[in-house]
């Protein structure tokens, strides 16, 4: 019997304007946020557009019957296989990082004319640079992430899941586990514990150590350790080497730190935000915020579940705001700072994060950054409050039902 999948709408449409084009569909993400079955509904979504099985080819380099296929020659001699007549051909080719080499198969493809190429694969090879220096601008990548708290609601009915009439509930639910898709097919707590920390110990070993020369992996486990636990707070090469030479009592080369933070950005565990002022318009270097893929990787990694309402709030917005594709930075008004601005076509959004307002002080610290932007750029603040603000000509909007109705800012 077929298995249902739930259809992420939002990345079917982003790449549906290439699926007849001759690019390379590059599917890139974090383990487990949900490629391989992208890849299924994509498939799915072609039929009915009226394309025939039989013009659809399908291999998964992981499952039984295919683990075989290491070579170049190989993996062209499986797709040559199923190639039965001269018609337009799709071809999806999941975890495509076995084959050593890939590249001079799919480019050969795409230059035949008479295929469209999909693939997945793990981030540490296919983002490494190498694709983009082998392929030379002959492909497209399409990044996705662990589900939205949109997205979490929507899969747990399509699982036949209870929701609770109680959204916050729900979203609390949400932080504390993470939006890793097949966490929602566990109901018991220590269920979903268990498969999370499984899945961040999977993309260790396989994406981050097992690819990359690390000399000291108790080194590099520290700064990973410090990142993740420090997700959301701005900081620098120099203060991390400071604070392991201090705390830790180890002495790492900003160098080295540079290339252990490339390597976990590289695996897609963290996203680097830089800093930007906005009174210049120009980038800062330096300082930055890192934000984790998914907050379950922070809970994954600590005894302690506590939420910490501030960063945990910042990264799902930052999340949800980079599937859709906005580029993001942290802003620098002279001494203040404004949590995010986000950029689509030199426009411009001012985005501040906060639990909520309802003290007076907070109020004032987190309306403080927008007094002193001069321009006439939106300016967006995010809570939990269920009553909204109107002041200032400040868009205040409940986080919950901002990502829950999907809005864009």
């Amino acid at each position: 019997m077929k298995t249902k999948i739930y259809k992420r709408q939002y990345y079917i449409d982003k790449i549906k304007g290439f699926y007849n084009c001759d690019l390379i569909k590059v599917i890139s993400g974090i383990r487990r946020c949900g490629k391989s079955c992208f890849l299924l509904s994509v498939m799915e979504d072609l039929e009915k557009c009226g394309v025939a099985k039989e013009d659809i080819i399908y291999l998964n380099l992981d499952k039984r019957g295919f683990t075989n296929i290491k070579t170049p020659e190989a993996l062209e001699s499986a797709l040559n296989a199923r190639i039965t007549d001269d018609h337009f051909k799709y071809i999806f080719i999941d975890e495509i990082q076995n084959v050593k080499g890939f590249e001079q198969v799919v480019n050969a493809f795409r230059e035949d004319g008479n295929f469209s190429v999909f693939i997945t694969g793990s981030n540490s090879y296919l983002l490494s640079g190498e694709l983009a220096t082998k392929l030379t601008g002959r492909y497209i990548e399409i990044e996705m992430f662990p589900l939205n708290f949109r997205e979490f609601l929507e899969m747990k009915k399509f699982l036949g899941k209870s929701v609770n009439s109680n959204l916050s509930a729900e979203f609390n639910e949400y932080i504390r586990y993470g939006g890793f898709p097949k966490v929602l097919e566990f109901d018991r707590p220590d269920d979903k514990d268990l498969y999370v920390k499984g899945v961040i110990d999977q993309i260790l070993c396989k994406d981050v150590v097992g690819h990359r020369i690390i000399k000291n992996k108790a080194v590099f486990d520290r700064v990973m350790t410090y990142v993740i636990n420090n997700f959301g707070a701005t900081t620098s090469l120099s203060s991390i080497a400071e604070y392991m030479e201090k705390q830790e009592k180890i002495s790492v080369k900003t160098e080295t730190l540079n290339k252990y933070l490339d390597i976990l950005e590289k695996a897609k565990i963290i996203y680097k935000c830089p800093r930007f002022d906005i009174k210049s318009k120009k980038s800062l270097r330096g300082e930055q915020k890192y934000y984790l893929a998914d907050l379950g990787i922070y809970f994954a990694r600590n005894v302690d579940a506590r939420i910490n309402y501030g960063p945990s709030l910042e990264n799902i917005v930052y999340t949800y705001l980079s599937a859709k594709g906005y580029k993001i930075s942290v802003g620098r008004i002279g001494k203040l700072e404004c949590d995010f601005i986000t950029r689509t076509n030199d426009e411009y959004r001012y985005v501040q994060v906060a639990m909520t307002i309802m003290d007076p002080a907070t109020e004032e610290r987190e309306y403080k950054p927008f007094s002193t932007i001069r321009d006439n750029y939106p300016k967006i603040l995010l809570t939990l409050d269920p009553l909204l603000q109107k002041r200032d000509g400040v868009v205040h909007k409940n986080i919950i039902d901002f990502i829950a109705n999907d809005e864009n800012i």
